[in-house]
């Protein structure tokens, strides 16, 4: 678990967490070495433990951290550190464009231009390094407060991608943008970004994604078979030339996109020319299920060929069995027998291919009737009429779209084709889906609020509380309360507020930590305290110690307090003390004999005075 003040590496030190995902969490931190904000994403332990995952993961970071483009996010280092597996990258201030979608609900054309513009640009520099990123969405995309674009996640991706399928809540916030090659299981090329491009700049135009379902395969289903839905039909102010260079970056056929980044981005510099505004529809040169019935005949010569494996087994056999025989029979017997086994299998071949293949081959396929939202009855009516048969039990799912008992899908699927009288399950809605809390007193809030928020869709509010007993430890992230009581039943959307410990600093025990005259100033200056300072002649504790406080050890601090400090000094020797007491008195002789020379002085001068004026008064007379 990372905690605030931990640091990675001995180097980069956590302030606080900036986002949890199902892959991995960003963390805000501080380089020490070379004073800076960082932003920290540490994966976490479960992918952490897959060495193939682990070596992906730092080769693909390594060879993004090549990077360098106004419109990629600077990646400056990628490590382990006691097991933890960590990216540092430049620290962005700003939001992500799913939150700003999410607040604006769509943009501009002009807007949603020049993101794609800087998003292009950024991307064309990635793949003139042979790199692609595989995994483009909103998430991934930063945006400033001046409007700067910055892509972010590179390398990670590219790590991510062998195990999204397996990770139900990390692909669904990519399967939303998934090419259909990538989805098939084909890999990916720098075709593969301009199709999630497309379903972005589809995405900040209408405001919603072009396709859902209830689950990560059902959405990547529909990237690889469902047409895109159009802009101009919800929305008749967009202009041909826009909705092309969407409809041809989202081709399902990638010989129908775009060749490369930089062809987009010139497509996009142009859009909104006056000659480009009622251009004619963009037409696919290529068919767009192409590649699907090439896959269809690599099943059928895979096909063949296993049956070609089983012919020569089963000739194998036959000859050991041959051996075997030649010990009792002659030569004439023996080609007999072989001759009759062969023309027995031949006809065991052909029963087989006129009893199963056949019926199999000619048999009609129909349209599975789309029951979504109809009752139980109506579609096992509408199924039979269409010639299926329909499974006697009834699955229930759960549902946020369909009402209780409502039919929410089929298997296999409404629209789809399948064999007449196949057998065809029901689900029916059981309701949107309830989830019962727990009690998460004691627990890192930041793991919790992870869980609630992306596996539940709960939303979570995290409130500092007076901590309910002061003699006890607290961590600042254990959780002391919760809003909803434990077995309380909750549904995606529904709130909850996690309280923490509003822990208050505390003034030490300076005496006993042995603290100095720098430490008290240190301290002091950290928390904006004044700090008065007396001195004591003392030999009990050594110069420069503190030995009391104004303040006691454990009282909460305030800002702006007077904390008062008594510090020994050394107490004065005793010969000090008696030369100091012999310049006293010798210094008393002397002033002394000044004040007697004085006296002398004014009696002298008092007598002079009396003379004279005696003189005077003879004169006279």
């Amino acid at each position: 678990m990372i905690t605030k003040g931990q640091k990675i590496n001995d180097r980069y030190e956590i302030i606080r967490s900036i986002g949890e995902g199902g892959m991995a969490n960003v963390y805000l931190g501080y380089d020490t070495i070379l004073d800076r904000n960082v932003a920290i994403k540490v994966l976490r332990g479960d992918l952490s433990n897959d060495e193939k995952f682990v070596r992906r993961f730092q080769r693909e970071a390594l060879s993004a951290s090549s990077l360098a483009h106004p419109n990629i996010v600077e990646m400056y280092d990628v490590g382990e550190d006691d097991g933890l597996y960590y990216i540092v990258m430049e620290y962005i201030e700003g939001k992500t464009l799913k939150q700003l979608l999410k607040k604006r609900g769509t943009l501009t054309i002009s807007e949603a231009i020049d993101i794609m513009l800087q998003l292009t640009e950024g991307m064309a520099h990635a793949h003139d390094s042979y790199i692609i990123h595989r995994d483009l969405k909103p998430q991934n995309i930063m945006i400033k407060d001046d409007g700067q674009i910055k892509i972010t996640d590179f390398g990670i991706a590219m790590a991510l991608n062998a195990t999204q399928l397996t990770q139900t809540n990390s692909v669904m916030g990519s399967v939303h943008y998934l090419p259909p090659e990538q989805a098939s299981g084909k890999g990916s090329t720098i075709k593969s970004d301009i199709y999630s491009m497309g379903i972005i700049f589809y995405e900040l135009l209408s405001g919603s994604l072009p396709f859902r379902g209830d689950n990560a395969v059902e959405i990547a289903l529909k990237h690889m078979r469902d047409p895109l839905p159009s802009l101009r039909d919800t929305n008749p102010a967009i202009p041909q030339s826009i909705e092309n260079i969407i409809k041809r970056a989202t081709a399902k056929n990638p010989k129908n996109r775009y060749d490369d980044v930089r062809s987009m981005h010139q497509d996009l510099l142009t859009a909104l020319d006056d000659e480009r505004m009622d251009e004619a529809p963009y037409e696919y040169k290529y068919p767009e299920h192409e590649e699907s019935k090439k896959q269809v005949k690599q099943e059928v010569i895979k096909e063949e060929e296993l049956i070609e494996d089983t012919r020569v087994s089963e000739s194998e056999v036959e000859e050991k069995e041959e051996e075997l025989f030649e010990e009792k029979q002659d030569k004439k017997s023996k080609i007999a027998i072989i001759i009759l086994s062969v023309i027995a299998f031949i006809i065991i071949l052909v029963f087989l291919f006129i009893v199963f293949v056949l019926p199999a081959l000619s048999s009609k396929e129909t349209i599975v009737p789309d029951c979504s939202g109809l009752k139980v009855s109506k579609c096992q009516t509408a199924l039979e009429a269409s010639g299926f048969k329909v499974d006697s039990k009834v699955e229930s799912i759960p549902s946020d779209s369909v009402d209780k008992n409502r039919v929410v899908k089929t298997s296999p699927a409404g629209g789809k084709k399948a064999k007449s009288g196949a057998t065809v399950t029901i689900y029916k809605s059981s309701g949107e889906e309830t989830i019962t809390l727990e009690d998460y007193t004691g627990k890192n809030y930041i793991e919790i609020r992870t869980i609630l928020t992306t596996q539940y869709g709960l939303k979570v509010r995290v409130e500092k509380k007076s901590v309910p007993d002061t003699s006890k430890d607290y961590d600042e992230q254990e959780i002391i309360g919760q809003s909803l009581a434990s077995g309380s039943e909750v549904k995606s959307g529904d709130s909850i507020v996690l309280y923490i410990p509003d822990l208050v600093d505390t003034f030490p025990d300076m005496n006993e930590s042995g603290w100095g005259l720098e430490d008290a100033e240190a301290f002091c200056n950290k928390y904006g305290i004044k700090l008065n300072v007396q001195e004591q002649e003392t030999s009990a504790y050594a110069e420069g110690k503190i030995i009391s406080q104004s303040r006691a050890a454990g009282s909460p601090i305030v800002k702006g307090q007077i904390l008062t400090i008594t510090v020994a000094i050394p107490p004065k020797k005793k010969e000090d003390s008696k030369q100091a007491t012999k310049e006293d008195e010798e210094e008393e002789i002397v002033q002394n004999d000044k004040s007697k020379d004085t006296e002398k002085e004014t009696a002298k001068d008092t007598q002079q005075e009396n003379t004279s004026s005696e003189d005077k008064s003879n004169k006279t007379n």
